[in-house]
């Protein structure tokens, strides 16, 4: 339920939210988000090798933090309708196609075709682990 407070009413308006967001929808968003701040912390910092080692990974231990934000809450979530094994495959799919999205924008590094039929094979990784799915 989501509470609208009514500026001369003592209680709240009660609204009813009728719909709800699958599972894998919000493990899949939140892995987006997570694997994003993860990408960034392990390699940004390559473009910007004029800067001390020590001060890129505190940036970078700064930047996990935030991956962790949407990490532990995405396995938490998934958790409730998928094994660990399946969550860490579907990790990987979405982990693997936010990095080449990132080295193309952030070191223009142009998709080669034996990049793109190693994440087609990773995508068939995840479609043969959910086969078995309980």
């Amino acid at each position: 339920m989501w509470y609208a407070p009514m500026a001369r009413r003592s209680q709240p308006i009660e609204i009813e939210m009728n719909f709800k967001i699958p599972v894998f929808a919000q493990l899949a968003g939140l892995l987006v988000l997570s694997n994003t701040f993860m990408t960034v912390a392990w390699y940004g910092h390559l473009k910007h090798k004029d800067k001390a080692l020590l001060v890129v990974i505190l940036i970078s231990w700064g930047i996990a933090f935030f991956e962790y934000l949407f990490q532990v809450p995405a396995n938490r979530i998934g958790s409730s309708q998928f094994s660990v094994t399946q969550l860490k495959i579907v990790q990987e799919c979405v982990s693997l196609s936010i990095f080449v999205i990132y080295a193309w924008f952030a070191f223009h590094e142009k998709l080669k075709w034996n990049t793109a039929l190693a994440l087609v094979l990773v995508g068939v990784a995840v479609y043969l682990v959910m086969l078995g799915r309980d």
